[in-house]
């Protein structure tokens, strides 16, 4: 499998690359700041992209966006993860719950929500995390819901429910089967953010970064009963659905991140003297240069090969882990290096280091720490071997 972009995509990724650069990267010190100046950014550089045929590039086309395969997407998605705004700026924040909403979502509950989320009017919210249960073990979650004539009555408590305070309504998986098998007793439910009883308790910090990542108590939250998602009792089906992609999509994103923390290393080794010699010239130096290239070369190819399996109908499930522990690993690691050549500035806001090195620690942990992968991956492998087959690594 080839790195290099392929010819029919590189237009739309150099497009991409040029509004990254030259209009989010330049407006992030409005952005991270927030209030109305941040809110008037942020609006003015969305209807920008929607202008230049930018938006919405991985929806599916039906849906109003921009239609590309998912390995053609990851070309793109490698560009846009430059910033931590490109997903929001360029209308692909609420991918993953819009391809839940299209394969799931009846036809009332795709007026209401999918159609207002791919034009960018609303914005999504995702609650399975619970402060009081391992995330690892999400079978068990013990908000639960009863349904009370034509209403679901919804009670617990959730936290990390990204972008909560923002979102016009939340998915909430919670347990609606006494008795049944541990992953067929959970449903996903639509609740409006507006709703009595839909509590926001705080947005949690993230090693500093205040990210939207709500906690939420439903205290006796009644919605419609037609406010289920999907099939009751699917609701770890849909949650895997809904996850695997995400999971590349968080991949995709840190080759950009990635990409960012390599440019600004190297240019600083030309640009900082040290002893008479500038640090380019300085072996140590050159071996940050070179474990960061190895490893970020290694991370896109495993991302291109997931993407490539669920372009070809797979679950990709072995793939899957494997990058999304690999990624994480990598991105710290390159933005490490990073941090290390720029010495104390590195420590600093003055460079987007400082940030992006935070957000990379939460990697190894969100949409499953990198221990669950590993098992899953390994397992996964030997049960191969166990029936009696191996795992051909070329024919792969």
């Amino acid at each position: 499998m080839s790195f290099a972009v392929p010819d029919s995509v590189r237009p739309i990724r150099d497009a991409v690359h040029a509004f990254m650069t030259e209009r989010v990267e330049p407006a992030e010190n409005v952005l991270h700041q927030g209030g109305p100046a941040a809110g008037a950014a942020l609006d003015e550089l969305r209807a920008e992209a929607k202008k230049e045929g930018l938006w919405a590039l991985g929806h599916p086309r039906e849906l109003g966006g921009g239609g590309l395969p998912f390995l053609d997407y990851v070309y793109v998605n490698e560009v846009q993860g430059r910033s931590e705004f490109g997903q929001i700026a360029l209308g692909t924040y609420t991918l993953q719950d819009s391809l839940m909403l299209y394969e799931h979502a009846s036809a009332e509950q795709r007026e209401r929500y999918l159609d207002p989320l791919v034009r960018g009017d609303i914005s999504p919210s995702f609650a399975m995390t619970e402060p009081s249960v391992s995330s690892s073990d999400p079978t068990q979650i013990r908000t639960a819901a009863v349904l009370d004539g034509d209403e679901w009555v919804i009670n617990g408590h959730k936290w990390f429910t990204t972008g909560a305070s923002r979102a016009a309504y939340t998915t909430v998986m919670c347990r609606t089967e006494d008795g049944a098998a541990p992953h067929l007793a959970f449903s996903m439910i639509l609740v409006p953010t507006d709703t009595p009883g839909y509590d926001i308790i705080r947005e949690t910090p993230v090693l500093g970064l205040d990210g939207a990542h709500c906690e939420v108590r439903y205290d006796n939250v009644r919605v419609p009963a037609s406010n289920l998602l999907g099939r009751r009792g699917h609701g770890f089906v849909i949650a895997q659905k809904r996850l695997g992609p995400g999971r590349i999509f968080h991949c995709m994103r840190w080759l950009g991140q990635a990409q960012r923390a390599f440019d600004l290393m190297c240019r600083r080794m030309h640009e900082r003297t040290a002893f008479g010699e500038p640090l380019a010239a300085k072996q140590l130096m050159r071996q940050h240069v070179f474990d960061s290239y190895a490893e970020i070369q290694a991370a896109r190819l495993l991302t291109l090969d997931a993407a490539r399996a669920i372009d070809s109908g797979s679950d990709a499930r072995v793939e899957i882990g494997a990058v999304k522990v690999v990624g994480s690993r990598m991105l710290h690691n390159v933005i490490d290096r990073a941090i290390q050549v720029y010495g104390a500035a590195g420590l600093t806001s003055d460079t987007p280091l400082d940030r992006m090195y935070r957000h990379a620690r939460a990697g190894r942990i969100y949409d499953g720490p990198d221990e669950v992968h590993i098992d899953s991956v390994g397992r996964r492998i030997l049960g191969t071997y166990a029936a009696g087959g191996n795992w051909e690594f070329g024919l792969r």
